[in-house]
């Protein structure tokens, strides 16, 4: 599926998700070098947020997937940029 339907290729270290239905479980598959990893995640309370597809696919930052895979709402997770703190003289 991940080759034919979204034209990915599954041996290139990306991380793909699927999300059930019901938006309670993800399978999350990946290659890792050795083999190819199925993690499956299943939410006791609630869903998991999920964006909008376009095109088939979507993108996330790292932050914004552990954010989703620990079952947080991802788009509530903003990166913030820290200016580097004066020396002190």
């Amino acid at each position: 599926m991940v080759q034919s339907e979204l034209k990915l290729d599954p041996h290139s270290g990306v991380t793909v998700i699927f999300r059930s239905k019901r938006g309670d479980r993800l399978k999350i598959l990946v290659w890792d070098g050795t083999g190819m990893v199925l993690i499956y995640k299943v939410l006791e309370q609630g869903n998991f947020a999920w964006p909008k597809v376009q095109d088939g696919t979507m993108r996330l930052s790292r932050a914004q997937y552990e954010a989703l895979f620990e079952g947080l709402d991802w788009r509530r997770v903003m990166a913030q940029r820290v200016t580097a703190p004066a020396a002190a003289g």
